[in-house]
């Protein structure tokens, strides 16, 4: 594996990546599997923070028909993301790695608070830093999330982990005509209204030069190869 191109990259995991095959929860191979590439990754000289998503758990439409506010809604999604964080950074820390969970949606008998500051410290110590509970408010996605983190964080690149290898103009694995693009502006991804993540987190990215890679997670060593510059994905530039 070649060194590392990022000294300190923010990787976002959906929460539907931890639950691998099933329709809900956590798949135990598959966390472990996410665990040891992230270790793979810090291991090769990357600090590394985790942005995860809580769709294995919850999500909004599966609540849609019963009256709960967005804002509600979104409390729950929170909640279900902060159960993922203390998840993932104990499969880590099982597999002999240093971690740390930390929430801005304060539950302070499970985990600590997040702040920039302890962020900050427990990456220049080597710990992979898993962070759950969004930014503590509702209306954003984790997308935006991780772009926000990235920039507190000082963050050279955001990573997207999907269960595809990059960015098409629409789901291949429902289109076979869809197109996939090695390389793209944030400007070109908000015009083309492309889904794989919103317009406010590639907006966020374009504004502080912050590159976006997505690619699948899927494949082992994913996280440490794309850092290497060496995995298929798709680049977005500023």
């Amino acid at each position: 594996m070649a060194r590392p191109r990022y000294g300190r990259a923010l990787v976002k995991v959906s929460g539907e990546a931890l639950a691998g095959a099933e329709d809900f929860g956590f798949d135990p191979k598959t966390v472990r599997a996410v665990a040891e590439d992230l270790i793979a990754a810090a291991r090769a000289g990357t600090q590394l923070a985790v942005v995860v998503g809580g769709g294995n758990i919850f999500r909004g439409k599966q609540i849609s028909g019963i009256g709960l506010s967005r804002v509600d809604a979104d409390a729950i999604g929170r909640l279900a993301t902060v159960m993922n964080a203390i998840a993932l950074a104990g499969q880590i820390q099982a597999l002999g790695h240093p971690a740390v969970a930390l929430s801005a949606e304060p539950v302070p008998e499970a985990l600590d608070i997040y702040t920039v500051r302890h962020a900050l410290a427990h990456l220049a110590a080597g710990r992979i830093v898993v962070l759950g509970g969004g930014i503590g408010v509702p209306l954003l996605t984790t997308d935006t999330t991780a772009t926000m983190r990235a920039v507190e964080l000082d963050c050279e690149v955001v990573l997207k982990g999907t269960n595809v290898d990059g960015i098409y103009s629409a789901d291949p694995k429902r289109d076979p005509k869809a197109v996939r693009y090695d390389r793209l502006t944030a400007d070109e991804a908000i015009a083309k209204d492309l889904k794989v993540m919103d317009t406010a987190a590639f907006a966020l990215a374009r504004e502080n030069r912050l590159p976006i890679i997505v690619f699948s997670l899927d494949a082992p060593g994913a996280v440490a190869s794309v850092l290497a510059g060496e995995g298929r994905c798709t680049v977005v530039t500023a």
